[in-house]
C-alpha cells in the first residue's frame, strides 16, 4: 500500500513539473544558492561533497529536514 502512495505522489510531482516548470526552479533555488555559497567559500569539491551528502540524507530519510 505504501508503495502505491509513493507512486501516486511521484506521478503527481512529475505532472506538476511538466505543467509548470517554474515551480521546480523555485523549489531548487535554495539548494542552488547554498551550493553556490559553499563553492565560493570552499571550492567545488567540498560543495559537491556537501550536496551529495545532503542529497543522500534526504533520500535516506525520505523527507527534507526532518
Amino acid at each position: 500500500m505504501a508503495k502505491d502512495i509513493d507512486r501516486i505522489r511521484a506521478r503527481s510531482a512529475l505532472e506538476t513539473v511538466k505543467e509548470n516548470p517554474v515551480i521546480a526552479v523555485i523549489a531548487a533555488l535554495p539548494v542552488a544558492a547554498a551550493f553556490a555559497v559553499v563553492w565560493w567559500l570552499l571550492g567545488f569539491f567540498p560543495a559537491l561533497l556537501l550536496l551529495l551528502v545532503f542529497g543522500g540524507v534526504v533520500v535516506w530519510k525520505g523527507k527534507l529536514l526532518g
